[in-house]
């Protein structure tokens, strides 16, 4: 017969190896699709449609040919641009912002926030013609400030949401003590409460850089030439040796290749994302 606590104590131990194979598959169900890439881009020929879990061939003539060309050089500077761009804007706007939001009350202060939430919630068809007739008033269509001011349509609502909940979240003891000192407000934003975002800013800096760099529809709609084309559309019109042809080798070789910043920033500020992720979680 099996003691109670005995019992008790298998219990805990199925549980915990339940979860952790519950975690593992989703792990591997998340990171299969890019390994599957990263085996795709080392494959050439008639091998790409062999279904090994690793290629008998490994060739790197696909990332060769990807690194060399201009159009995708081009593409992927021009992402990296308009998303760092985009994403230094969204923030400094946000920020401005989000201090009067989070730190005065006044009439109206809640409807503009709702508002900010709904607008991430509309598709990027439904304000596609309005944002085209706006460019084209501005005479800026086929530029990087037409992708820079339309990718405002999908980060500044997000990042001024989240600022204004973290700056809700810093004790007013702080900012009392600030205006005692006789700091302006500018001065409170810049030198205190500046210190303190840091987490926020990486973490929501970093999701609208992501952002900027994933995007398509408004990046193949306000471009043209490859002065402004960003690495999605390159990808999207990257061509083979006939127009019947794929080229998925050199789609999968230039995948990893424009994955790998993302990767990069996100394992180099991780600490940064994870505070600003549990910031304000925990009051006490």
């Amino acid at each position: 017969m099996i003691k109670p606590e005995n019992k008790w104590k298998y219990k805990k131990y199925i549980k915990n190896v339940v979860f952790c194979l519950l975690c593992l598959g989703v792990a591997c169900a998340c990171l299969f699709p890019f390994y599957w890439a990263v085996v795709s881009s080392l494959r050439d020929g008639a091998d790409l449609f062999s279904t090994d879990l690793w290629p008998a061939r490994i060739t790197f003539d696909n990332y060769r040919y990807v690194i060399h060309d201009e159009t995708f050089s081009s593409s992927f500077f021009n992402s990296f641009v308009i998303a760092t761009l985009t994403s230094l804007v969204a923030l400094a706007v946000c920020l401005f912002a989000a201090y009067p939001l989070a730190r005065h009350r006044f009439p109206g202060r809640k409807r503009m926030l709702m508002t900010a939430l709904s607008i991430t919630t509309l598709p990027h068809v439904a304000v596609l013609s309005g944002m085209f007739e706006l460019i084209r008033i501005l005479d800026i269509y086929n530029e990087k400030s037409a992708l820079v001011l339309a990718y405002m349509i999908i980060t500044v609502p997000f990042t001024l949401w989240v600022m204004t909940n973290f700056m809700n979240n810093i004790p007013k003891d702080i900012e009392e003590a600030a205006i005692m000192d006789g700091a302006s407000q500018y001065t409170i934003l810049m030198k205190v409460f500046f210190p303190i975002l840091s987490p926020a800013v990486v973490t929501t800096g970093l999701l609208a850089f992501i952002a900027a760099w994933n995007e398509f529809l408004f990046a193949l709609t306000f471009t043209q030439t490859n002065q402004a084309r960003t690495v999605p559309v390159a990808l999207a019109l990257f061509s083979g040796a006939s127009q019947h042809e794929l080229p998925w080798g050199l789609i999968m070789a230039a995948s990893v290749l424009v994955t790998l910043p993302l990767i990069l920033l996100v394992v180099v500020f991780q600490r940064r994302i994870i505070s600003g992720l549990t910031a304000g979680s925990v009051k006490g």
